[in-house]
C-alpha cells in the first residue's frame, strides 16, 4: 500500500493508477504477432539497435533518487515508469529478432547520457531524461508513420503512446522542483534545457540520418520538429499548468 505523506501524494497516487491501468491494458492486449516477421532496411535496423540500447537499463539511479525525495507515491510511479521503459527495450529487441537482427551491447551516445544523469540530483537527472524522451517522441512518430513494415509501425505506435504519457509525468515533477525559483530563473533553466535538447537532436539527426531518410524525414526537419514540440513542455516545466493523468495530455 502506498503511504501518503504530503500534499503532492494525491497527484502521484493518480499517476500510479494511470501507470497501473496501462500495465493491465497492456497485459490484456498482449504483444504484437512477432511470428509475422519484419522486413527492415539495414539503415533502420542499425537505428533501432541504438534506440534499443537507450531504452534498456535497470533504472536504479533514478529510483534511488525518487526514494530519497520522500514521496512514496512518486517513488512508486517512477518504478512503473522504469518498467515501461524496460518493456520498450524488450519490444525493440523482439522487433529486431523478428527482422533477423540482434541487439547491441552498448552505444557511446547512451553511455554518455547515463554517465551525465548519474552525476546529478533528481531535478537535473529528469531534465536530461526529458531530452531523451522528447527526441524519442519524434523518432517513434517517424518510425510509426514512415516504416513500410507493419510490425515496426505497430511497435512504434505502442512506444509512442507510452512516451506521450511519460512527458507530462516528468513535467509535473520538474514544475514542482523549479517552483521555488524566481520566474526568470525558471525560464533560464528551461531555456538551457532547450539548448541541450537542440544539441541532442542534432546528434541524433546526424547519427540516424540514413534511417530518418528511409522513413521520409530529413535531418533538418527532425531537429526543427523536436525543438518546436519542446516549447509547450518548457512552458509547463517553468510556469505550468501540467496536465493530470487521464484528464488530458500535453500536445506534442
Amino acid at each position: 500500500m502506498i503511504k501518503t505523506g504530503n500534499a503532492n501524494d494525491t497527484t502521484y497516487a493518480a499517476w500510479v493508477e494511470e501507470f497501473e491501468a496501462e500495465r493491465r491494458r497492456r497485459a490484456a492486449l498482449g504483444d504484437p504477432d512477432w511470428g509475422l516477421g519484419a522486413r527492415l532496411p539495414v539503415e533502420i535496423v542499425r537505428s533501432v539497435q541504438k534506440f534499443q540500447v537507450g531504452e534498456d537499463g535497470d533504472g536504479s539511479a533514478l529510483t534511488g533518487k525518487a526514494d530519497r525525495a520522500g514521496d512514496d507515491a512518486y517513488a512508486a510511479a517512477v518504478r512503473l515508469f522504469v518498467a515501461e521503459e524496460q518493456n520498450h527495450a524488450r519490444m525493440l529487441a523482439l522487433l529486431l529478432t523478428a527482422g533477423g537482427a540482434g541487439t547491441l551491447e552498448g552505444h557511446w551516445s547512451d553511455a554518455a547520457f547515463v554517465r551525465l544523469r548519474r552525476l546529478m540530483g533528481l531535478k537535473l537527472e529528469l531534465l536530461v531524461l526529458m531530452v531523451a524522451e522528447v527526441v524519442s517522441l519524434r523518432y517513434y512518430r517517424a518510425l510509426r508513420d514512415g516504416s513500410p513494415d507493419p510490425l515496426a509501425s505497430e511497435v512504434a505506435r505502442r512506444l509512442l503512446a507510452d512516451e506521450e504519457r511519460h512527458v507530462p509525468f516528468h513535467c509535473r515533477r520538474l514544475n514542482e522542483g523549479l517552483a521555488p525559483l524566481p520566474r526568470p530563473a525558471r525560464r533560464a533553466v528551461t531555456a538551457g534545457w532547450r539548448v541541450l535538447l537542440a544539441g541532442a537532436a542534432v546528434v541524433v539527426a546526424v547519427d540516424h540520418g540514413p534511417a530518418l531518410r528511409a522513413l521520409g524525414v530529413g535531418r533538418r526537419a527532425f531537429v526543427v520538429d523536436v525543438l518546436r514540440s519542446s516549447a509547450v513542455m518548457a512552458s509547463a516545466m517553468a510556469d505550468g499548468p501540467v496536465t493530470e493523468p487521464v484528464a488530458g495530455r500535453l500536445t506534442v
